[in-house]
């Protein structure tokens, strides 16, 4: 049985110091508040082709491109939930759309499968994904470490601050990494904030007054990119 979730909101992403990341939380304390999973271990690994298709595809900035993961948060056991993600992206505009299943049924799904219980609108989208992409195989696995914070007045406001972004792509495991190659240089964190709307007063003054600015990132992108330059294979 899978259960299905869609997110849509404004997704804009910067890399701050961990000063940076202090003076922002020490704001927040008026307007946000941890949310229910405040401090997790993200676990992804990312679906493509043998040759890459889709990451290449997102890295040329089209103005709508996709991608499909499997997540999972902490590490995930045959019959623990994990999430397989549709993430699409048009714009500064992301749309999420996410079924949770057990792991054994992900697995056997997205190696060419058939979905757990009935399809439903979003698992019939991650299907013409697939037959879009008919050779998908897990490519990358991404984890890091993550704490997250939702509005006071407006939970649909979210924050993020990654740590330790490590990747790897042999042993595709849905679980922390023990080695991999990082993302980020060490003082480094990345920050996401995603909002329904505009991006409230008080955050954009203080981001501007710490002069913070906009930083694209894409952690799966910029694991092909490294993997361009010859990282981790077979380490």
């Amino acid at each position: 049985m899978s259960v299905q979730n869609v997110f849509q909101r404004y997704e804009i992403k910067y890399v701050v110091t961990r000063r940076e990341r202090r003076l922002l939380e020490w704001v927040m304390q008026d307007y946000m508040r941890p949310d229910r999973y405040c401090r997790s271990t993200v676990c992804s690994v990312y679906y493509d082709t043998p040759d890459r298709r889709v990451i290449r595809r997102c890295l040329e900035k089209p103005a709508y491109r996709e991608k499909l993961r499997l997540r999972s948060y902490g590490p995930a056991q045959d019959e623990d939930t994990v999430f397989v993600e549709l993430k699409k992206k048009c714009g500064q505009m992301g749309c999420k759309r996410r079924a949770a299943m057990p792991l054994a049924d992900a697995r056997q799904y997205l190696a060419g499968g058939t979905p757990p219980g009935e399809p439903g609108q979003i698992l019939r989208e991650i299907d013409y994904f697939r037959l879009l992409y008919p050779d998908l195989a897990p490519s990358v696995v991404i984890c890091c470490r993550r704490e997250a914070y939702c509005g006071v007045d407006d939970p649909a406001l979210r924050v993020t601050f990654d740590e330790d972004i490590l990747w790897r792509d042999t042993d595709l495991a849905l679980a922390p990494l023990e080695s991999g190659a990082p993302l980020l240089h060490g003082d480094e964190v990345l920050l996401e904030i995603k909002a329904p709307a505009a991006i409230p007063l008080w955050l954009t003054r203080e981001l501007s007054r710490n002069r913070i600015y906009r930083t694209p990132f894409s952690k799966y992108g910029n694991a092909y990119q490294a993997m361009l330059q010859g990282g981790l294979r077979h380490a």
